[in-house]
């Protein structure tokens, strides 16, 4: 199974996983390869690399895809990130999805401010993971994505 988007995009939905931590990146591809999501994941490992990568100056990044991000990061962490994204014209529409140990009340107010898609709890991620996954290949069979223009 493929996460796919809207006929009238076309291109593949390519996940970006801004993941510090290396058990915490396996455990995510670990959940998509259960759900038999075969979408290609690029990792990044904190907030400085993800910008650097989707502003093209890193590599090239895909046409389409979401982001799930790690809230607790160094250098940049995942509300860093979310407020330059949305502050970049061309990244602003941007989908992100928070995973983090972070029930606090105030990182989750602070990401909803800053538009994100969903905030997941990574203890929630055990079996419930799973059937997130399976939510979001769902979400994304129903839902239009915004044009995300690559710098150029």
């Amino acid at each position: 199974m493929n996460l796919t988007l809207p006929i009238a995009m076309r291109h593949p939905l390519d996940i970006i996983l801004v993941e510090d931590d290396d058990a915490d990146a396996k455990a995510v591809r670990r959940a998509l390869g259960k759900a038999k999501i075969a979408n290609p994941v690029t990792r990044l490992i904190d907030g400085v690399d993800a910008l650097a990568f989707l502003r093209g100056e890193t590599g090239t990044p895909p046409a389409s895809y979401i982001l799930l991000v790690d809230l607790n990061m160094p250098r940049m962490n995942g509300l860093e990130l979310l407020t330059e994204l949305r502050r970049d014209d061309q990244l602003k529409g941007a989908v992100v999805f928070l995973l983090t140990t972070s029930g606090d009340r105030g990182d989750i107010a602070a990401a909803y401010e800053r538009n994100v898609a969903g905030y997941i709890m990574k203890e929630n991620a055990g079996d419930d993971f799973l059937n997130l996954i399976g939510t979001l290949d769902h979400y994304w069979r129903l839902v239009e994505l915004p044009e995300i223009q690559p710098r150029g």
